[in-house]
């Protein structure tokens, strides 16, 4: 087999798009994602039974689901009920639906990590549910289980390659387009799989970088990620 990457590097212009499409993707599904993920993961461990069930319903339905069914249901889903969205919107609402049952679980394991002393210490305070967990637990809680997000959320991005498959144009659907037109398969793909590491390398180092400046004590012990 004789190699020949020309004819994709003359595609240069279309495979940045499709690595843009990616990473926006990435980022909006990621705070989108992160924000769903704490509220059921304080509905989880409210004292509210209907916000606990409901919650947890929605976890393992999502956990115990492929995603390119999640992500089939509802893009015909919204369809059949009369919305009519783009690939980019409908690739947003379902990456975000899944990685939030998947976050939820991950920041329930840091709220679970904060010491019991810690919640009556607050409960003496006077503060409502909703001051315990901003001013006393959130922030710890996070900085515990940062390593374990920012995993899951490098997986986001990785996993937004599934979202070719409703024509939303990110780098995978940009590299089928690709070699369907040059016939070079492997070296189409080898080429992407090289930008998927770059991203992946991107969003590691944009973590590390909030990490510094959220959690300056994990900077201070030398264990920020």
């Amino acid at each position: 087999m004789k190699l020949d990457f020309t004819a994709i590097f003359t595609q240069w212009q279309m495979l940045m798009d499709g690595a843009l499409l990616t990473a926006q993707l990435a980022v909006i599904t990621t705070l989108c994602g992160f924000l769903i993920g704490t509220l059921c993961a304080i509905a989880r461990r409210s004292q509210c039974a209907w916000c606990s069930r409901i919650a947890g319903v929605y976890i393992e339905a999502i956990r115990n689901t492929p995603f390119l069914v999640q992500i089939f249901l509802v893009y015909f889903g919204l369809s059949s009920l009369g919305f009519s969205f783009s690939a980019f919107t409908v690739s947003v609402i379902a990456l975000t639906i899944n990685v939030g049952a998947y976050t939820a679980e991950i920041v329930r394991a840091g709220f679970e990590s904060i010491h019991k002393g810690q919640w009556e210490a607050a409960e003496t305070l006077g503060l409502s549910a909703w001051q315990q967990y901003w001013h006393v637990a959130l922030r710890p809680a996070i900085e515990r289980v940062y390593p374990s997000l920012t995993s899951q959320f490098i997986l986001l991005m990785l996993a937004s390659s599934v979202t070719s498959q409703i024509s939303t144009e990110e780098l995978t659907a940009t590299a089928n387009f690709i070699q369907s037109e040059t016939y070079r398969p492997f070296e189409t793909f080898f080429v992407v799989a090289g930008i998927y590491l770059g991203l992946s390398f991107l969003m590691r180092f944009a973590f590390w970088l909030v990490g510094l400046l959220a959690f300056p004590r994990r900077r201070r012990l030398g264990t920020n990620i």
